[in-house]
């Protein structure tokens, strides 16, 4: 008998701003925790976006702090303001509508391996988990964070790549939902971390997967690991029994 796992019995009903904040803490947790860095996005497809606020950091984030931003990054529902990079997920949602939801933050061994400007192959099965394509080098990323241009520039070199190392910045990776993009960072950071250890280790940056392997994880819209994204909720919410008890 084959067993088909179904989500809505593996989490309750979460609302769009109850899942930006569990991806934000599950991140955090996976090595996305660079201070006060980072901002997710959710696009609400009615010229507004959800957001993390600027000052709050992601280990502590919780839904009713939540800020509802238009396309030009003013802030128009809550009382926090926008965080400084948001720029960066402005020109994104401008140039590619399309986007439902993404991610950008400096977990350390992505940084290291967008500073380096190297793309690492998956070096085993879980790190080639993220689905949805190749991982793309950004190494347009110029001028300071809160600068339009150089956001529809990075934006621009992006191209249809959903996974992303930003030369001298960090990571980018956009989904279909959070449950995407948690599958996508989570195996983003792994890739990075196993390829630098093997790196360390003096051997070459060859992946042992198969080709059909790695061309097969290539396809999807990284949606597809159900029961991961369910489970790191949970933890979540075991930690913090009262995060969705809120007005």
């Amino acid at each position: 008998m084959t067993f088909t796992p179904k989500p809505d019995r593996l989490l309750p009903d979460l609302t769009p701003r109850e899942e930006l904040v569990l991806l934000a803490r599950t991140l955090w947790r996976e090595g996305y925790n660079d201070h006060l860095a980072g901002h997710i996005t959710c696009n609400l497809g009615d010229g507004t976006l959800l957001c993390n606020p600027w000052l709050i950091t992601w280990d502590e984030l919780r839904p009713e702090q939540v800020i509802r931003i238009d396309l030009t990054g003013a802030v128009v529902e809550g009382d926090w303001p926008a965080p400084l990079g948001i720029p960066l997920h402005l020109a994104l949602h401008e140039a590619r509508p399309d986007v439902q939801w993404a991610m950008h933050n400096h977990p350390l061994f992505g940084t290291v391996m967008a500073d380096l400007r190297i793309v690492p192959p998956p070096m085993d099965q879980s790190s080639a988990l993220g689905g949805g394509g190749d991982l793309a080098l950004v190494d347009e990323y110029e001028g300071s964070v809160d600068a339009m241009d150089a956001a529809r520039a990075a934006v621009a070199a992006l191209g249809d790549a959903e996974i992303a190392l930003l030369a001298g910045h960090g990571v980018f990776v956009l989904g279909v939902s959070a449950r995407a993009v948690h599958q996508r960072a989570v195996a983003l950071e792994q890739r990075c971390q196993h390829a630098w250890m093997a790196m360390a280790a003096g051997a070459p940056l060859e992946s042992p997967l198969p080709q059909w392997f790695r061309d097969q994880r290539r396809h999807g819209d990284g949606n597809g690991f159900i029961g991961f994204w369910e489970a790191m909720v949970r933890a979540e919410l075991r930690a913090d029994p009262t995060l969705l008890d809120h007005d």
